[in-house]
């Protein structure tokens, strides 16, 4: 057999074995024997890779390089559903979906809704060409090679009767095992975890390396048929077409004929979704035909004919066992809540497992800071109540007073000096928050300042995170973001340590071998390129955030020129004001501070920005601020702002007094137009913003 045919002929039957496995959960062959024929194809496809065929099983695994991602306009809108959170509204939708069908007999599909990210695949002749994001339902970045990781969706499909191009839409998703395994991964090696499956999911498939991608275990469900032509009569039909056809459809939808049995299919599914392998956030619901779907149509932003039903955050009463306090990078003291569950009360705080909310063990949750704890009342011993604010982020909502009685309580008393360093805590007038003042030895502070400096926005030190940043620290090997330009392979080689997970109490061991040290010498070297706005961010200067970064470095060009502004200079930037001002100047009294930068420079770190200054196409602009929000039809949102500053005018950040326009495209938010017409601000739209320049 030459080496083509082997080749088509391997393709085919581990598509078969995959097909079997993912949509049958039939094994038909061992994992070591798959293994093998997949090596064997690839070592063929390396060999001949004018025979590797497009839809070639080994592109499951991974191996495309991307830097970046291109930007795609979507064949049809991918618009938004309109929430609701309780069954009058649900009621109310039915009623507009029957007026607007005339009385006609209709059916809906409810589905689970699914908390992952939108993609959208595209497929010509059968064959899966093109996988892309959501992004702004208008266009967005492609991510081919990474979608093709996703073992269960089908390379090809092979059916009669197909039409030439077509879309399949779904969400993609981390299930809960596969985000357990990475955050535990993450951790072992002192990377930062993941808050949420969405959040994993989200970085996943946007990872640089498919094979990486590939590594962690992403799958799709996918809900939706797309063509020119009509294919399907249905929803129903065409959600059973995909599952023949191979693709991933969740098996939890069913059809109804009334809006009270899409109610008691949400009510059904209130706890079941609980026990799902995935994270849940609601339930969709459809109507069936897709004719009465054209015949409802669409508002400016969502389609008339469907509608989500979204779950309130689950709400736990818990016990208040005790309130510690984190130092944060900038100094601020903020409380958090150490909880239990009711059962554990007797307890011994390390042994307690956490209040079960939202398919985890919440142990902690934060308090804010002071006029949150007076504003709720707390005291330790409280029966509070807790919830997940947007399923994520644990929070007290309130206090159960009456358990008072049964069960003593002590007033929570706010520190005066810091927990880590013993200084003074001081606040600002105007300011909830109180600080640490020792910003040049209070430890966090310390910490928290290098874990800024490495951040993918300042440095982009990928191969540091945390925990490798917390053995550094402790083994005294760097205490300032200097420090790190002076670490070489002997310093580092063999370092190691235990870091213990606050939440868990679980302990992970962090070493570092050759090949942990030589990725992190890599990404330390490789930071030494990072533009000077990024250097500037990462400095951690008070209120000088990226935006304000990129606007200083533009104006000043240099840190040399930046440090030695007076304030009335710093002022004369646009939108920077008197206290971003101070607190620059303050930076840069500090010897410090003063020596760090010093170091930085002398480490070959990009003091100077290397942009041209912008050539001026015309002053007709002069005097004039925008601000850009939406999608545009002859612009990206980088080459609208060149085009506005070539043409003299500013780019402002938001909606004030001061803003002389704002600059509308597709899909804009609506809060930023409906403040942009209350404060009279001009409100302009593409064509009229060409028009204008063309004067």
């Amino acid at each position: 057999m030459n080496p083509e045919q082997r080749i088509q002929e391997l393709t085919e039957t581990i598509q078969h074995y995959n097909y079997r496995y993912y949509q049958d959960s039939v094994s038909e062959i061992s994992d070591f024997d798959f293994d093998q024929l997949l090596k064997e194809l690839k070592s063929l496809e390396d060999q001949y890779p004018e025979f590797r065929l497009e839809d070639s099983p080994t592109q499951r695994v991974g191996g495309t390089i991307n830097k970046t991602f291109n930007a795609v306009y979507h064949r049809y809108p991918m618009l938004s559903l309109d929430n609701t959170y309780n069954e009058q509204e649900l009621r109310n939708f039915d009623d507009r979906v029957r007026k607007g069908l005339d009385g006609e007999a209709y059916e809906y599909i409810c589905e689970l809704k699914f908390d992952g990210i939108s993609l959208s695949f595209t497929y010509e002749n059968g064959v899966l060409v093109r996988g892309v994001t959501r992004g702004d339902g208008t266009r967005g970045d492609e991510i081919t090679h990474n979608v093709k990781t996703i073992r269960t969706l089908p390379l090809r499909v092979k059916a009669d009767n197909l039409p030439p191009l077509f879309e399949i839409r779904g969400e993609g998703f981390m299930p809960i095992s596969s985000f357990q395994k990475l955050n535990e991964e993450m951790e072992t090696l002192g990377d930062t975890v993941y808050a949420n499956p969405r959040n994993a999911a989200s970085g996943s498939f946007k990872l640089q390396d498919s094979a990486e991608t590939a590594r962690r275990g992403l799958d799709c469900y996918l809900y939706s048929f797309l063509s020119d032509n009509e294919f399907f009569k249905s929803h129903e039909e065409s959600l059973e077409a995909l599952k023949a056809w191979g693709f991933n459809v969740s098996p939890g939808w069913k059809k109804v004929q009334t809006i009270d049995e899409v109610i008691e299919y949400i009510h059904e599914w209130e706890e079941k979704r609980t026990t799902l392998p995935l994270a849940t956030d609601g339930i969709v619901i459809k109507v069936n035909s897709f004719e009465q779907q054209r015949e409802l149509g669409f508002t400016a932003k969502s389609p008339r004919w469907a509608i989500s039903f979204k779950y309130k955050a689950e709400n736990k009463p818990a016990i208040l066992r005790a309130v510690t306090y984190q130092v944060g990078r900038t100094g601020a003291v903020t409380p958090v809540a150490n909880l239990c569950d009711l059962t554990e009360r007797a307890l011994p705080y390390n042994q307690v497992k956490g209040v079960h909310l939202s398919g985890t063990r919440v142990k902690r949750a934060t308090l804010h800071n002071a006029n949150e704890l007076e504003r709720l009342g707390i005291q330790l011993g409280d029966t509070v109540f807790v919830e997940k604010s947007g399923e994520i982020i644990p929070k007290i909502t309130g206090v159960d007073v009456t358990q008072r009685e049964l069960f003593p309580t002590q007033p929570i008393v706010f520190p005066t000096t810091c927990p880590e360093c013993g200084s003074a805590l001081q606040r600002n007038e105007g300011e909830v928050a109180f600080f640490c003042p020792n910003d040049s030895h209070c430890p966090p502070q310390l910490k928290g300042r290098i874990e800024h400096f490495i951040h993918r926005k300042a440095m982009n030190i990928e191969s540091l995170g945390e925990g490798k940043i917390e053995l550094l620290f402790d083994t005294n090997l760097v205490r300032t973001p200097a420090d790190l330009y002076d670490l070489n392979y002997d310093k580092l080689l063999g370092l190691e340590k235990n870091i213990v997970n606050e939440e868990t109490g679980k302990a992970k061991k962090i070493s570092f071998r050759e090949k942990t040290v030589e990725n992190i010498l890599k990404g330390i070297d490789l930071s030494k390129t990072v533009p000077f706005k990024n250097v500037l961010f990462a400095l951690g200067i008070r209120f000088v955030g990226a935006t304000v970064a990129e606007k200083l470095a533009a104006y000043f060009k240099s840190i040399d020129a930046l440090r030695s502004a007076s304030y009335d200079q710093l002022i004369a930037v646009p939108e920077i004001g008197g206290r971003i001002a101070l607190s620059i100047e303050s930076y840069f009294s500090v010897p410090e501070n003063q020596d760090l930068v010093e170091r930085l420079k002398n480490a070959g770190i990009q003091m100077e920005s290397d942009e041209k200054p912008v050539e001026l196409e015309s002053n007709i602009l002069e005097g004039k601020t925008f601000v850009i929000s939406g999608v545009f039809e002859n612009f990206d949102r980088d080459d609208l702002k060149l085009k506005i500053e070539v043409n003299g005018g500013r780019i402002l950040s938001g909606v004030s007094g001061k803003l002389n326009y704002l600059l509308a495209g597709a899909n804009m938010g609506p809060s930023k137009l409906e403040k942009a017409r209350k404060l009279g601000v001009t409100i302009l739209s593409e064509e009229e913003f060409l028009a204008m320049i063309e004067k």
